[in-house]
């Protein structure tokens, strides 16, 4: 089987100069190849292959409807039906239906979903339990749930199935509410059952319940564990993610891609670099490939934990290398102090014939910004703006402020916060508010932090900002009217933060409240794994 657009094309042509394309079992192989290609140019090579195919038969034309179904343009799959419809050849089957179904469902094209179960009944394949189950799943995302439960109560061979496909439609549109009454009321449950509720509630941002319907599974899979992970890392609690991954190893349950992207993800955000080096070892012991996001993750954690060198290693070690990947090492290495290097890998990527996307232009207007390279920095900003035509985002505004700020260019930087799109972006005006306090300009701090002020009242930078551009100035008591009038409108400063692994457990610096130790929090780890909960990633077996 052709495992690159490139080995594609040679099968074509060979089956072109053999005849073998206008055999219909072949052609279908020919086009199945392509639209399970991760190559993102297959799906149009596959339908320029589908348009030169004489008479297609009915595999073939669920082939496609499958492969738009599942695609970003489903909206494809009902012109493909209709071209089948239009083929007097060829009859839909119970397999058209149930892509066609799915393409609907994505859409949330009801209207389209009625007319496809008007030809369900039609060719009478209506009692079929895998059509009924897409056509549940269908009134339900589409948000007719009365027909969607009429079409459950109805059913006259329902199973687990059937409930599911209702149950996970209300889990995908955040109807958690609805989702439990239907999970409690279910006769039966499988697995998937389980995870499509918990999958629910990690979506909507309660992880709590969700760890309550973790805690209650009969029997949990790689998915159950990857959505506790998920939902962790999503709301930033990484030392969650860390225990449950431990927890993960100790149930003996074999971690996929996603699962050691959260962790590495985890890792980074707190400067865990032990357990890092260890789901790196864990990755080379089992042969795991390092692509993709595992490589952006794996260059992104050792470029968090101060080891750049090694990140570096890691990036010329892939060999299928994607924008994020590239992306992940510019930020390392501009974070590091690197500007200059950033800048030659962004070249690279270039000249690699990867697209810049706006987190590249983020990554490298930052490292022009952390290392002062003024005319580099107008030149990238150019560049993203009239040759890539990105428009500019307030991530994009930010990093030319700072970058101007830097260089005392205070009234050019105050200019391009007035041209924002985006008029209330706090972190820009922070930016330019600090650049003031750096160069001593008194009367554009004010304004700058009356503006802060305004937008967000109970937002502590404004005050602190210019209660230190007052105290620079020597000016005492402007600075005690600014800490006055925070006290009166009840604001108060979070407290400065640090981190620092010892030993392969993380300690948590609070400014004012001493060492918070990540070790060993017995309620966190999931139910009968309390006794294992001194052990860290570094202890376990690979």
């Amino acid at each position: 089987m052709a495992t690159s657009i490139s080995e594609l094309h040679q099968a074509h042509a060979h089956m072109l100069k053999t005849g073998l394309f206008h055999h219909p079992f072949a052609a279908s192989r020919l086009i199945t190849t392509a639209i399970t290609n991760t190559n993102s140019d297959t799906l149009p090579y596959a339908q320029s292959i589908f348009t030169r195919i004489q008479h297609p038969n009915t595999y073939i034309y669920n082939t496609m409807i499958r492969a738009y179904a599942n695609s970003p343009t489903p909206q494809l799959a009902l012109l493909i039906f209709l071209q089948m419809l239009y083929d007097h050849r060829v009859v839909p089957d119970k397999y058209s239906f149930t892509f066609l179904l799915k393409a609907c469902s994505t859409l949330r094209s009801v209207e389209e979903g009625r007319q496809v179960h008007g030809h369900v009944v039609k060719t009478g394949v209506g009692d079929d339990v895998y059509i009924c189950n897409t056509l549940i799943h269908m009134y339900a995302c589409c948000g007719s749930f009365e027909i969607a439960r009429s079409l459950l109560d109805n059913m006259p061979m329902r199973d687990v199935i059937s409930w599911n496909a209702m149950l996970s439609a209300f889990a995908e549109m955040g109807l958690v509410d609805w989702a439990r009454g239907l999970f409690d009321e279910m006769p039966d449950k499988n697995l998937e059952s389980w995870n499509f509720m918990i999958s629910g509630y990690v979506n909507d941002g309660l992880i709590d319940e969700a760890r309550g319907i973790f805690d209650e599974m009969p029997m949990k899979n790689t998915v159950s564990w990857n959505a506790m992970i998920t939902g962790y890392a999503h709301i930033s609690r990484f030392c969650d993610v860390l225990r449950f991954f431990e927890a993960m190893q100790h149930a003996k349950v074999k971690p996929d891609n996603c699962t050691l992207v959260n962790v590495l993800s985890a890792c980074a955000n707190l400067g865990a670099l032990s357990q890092g080096k260890w789901v790196h070892a864990y990755i080379d012991k089992n042969g795991i490939d390092v692509n993709g996001f595992l490589a952006t993750a794996l260059v992104d954690m050792y470029s968090k934990c101060g080891y750049i060198e090694k990140a570096f290693e890691v990036f010329n070690d892939t060999l299928r290398k994607d924008v994020s990947t590239w992306n992940s090492m510019i930020t390392g290495l501009s974070i590091h102090g690197f500007g200059e290097h950033a800048l030659q890998i962004f070249y690279d990527m270039v000249g690699d014939g990867f697209k810049p996307n706006e987190v590249s232009f983020v990554s490298v207007l930052s490292a022009c910004s952390r290392t002062g390279l003024l005319n580099k920095g107008r030149e990238m900003f150019d560049l993203m703006v009239h040759v890539y035509e990105i428009q500019p985002t307030i991530e994009h505004y930010g990093c030319m402020v700072d970058l101007l700020g830097r260089f005392g260019l205070i009234e050019e930087a105050e200019e391009i916060v007035k041209k924002m799109p985006v008029k209330e972006a706090p972190a820009v005006w922070e930016s330019l508010l600090g650049s003031c306090r750096k160069h001593g300009d008194v009367v554009l701090a004010e304004r700058i932090a009356r503006r802060l002020l305004e937008l967000d009242p109970q937002d502590s930078a404004g005050y602190v900002q210019l209660s230190n551009v007052h105290a620079s100035m020597g000016r005492w008591y402007d600075v005690m009217e600014a800490r006055r009038k925070m006290r009166a409108q009840g604001v108060t400063k979070e407290p400065g933060c640090s981190m620092i692994e010892v030993d392969g457990i993380v300690h948590e610096f609070l400014a004012g409240e001493g060492m918070i130790s990540f070790e060993g929090n017995e309620s966190l780890l999931p139910e009968n794994m309390n006794h294992q909960s001194d052990t860290t990633l570094t202890e376990l077996e690979l």
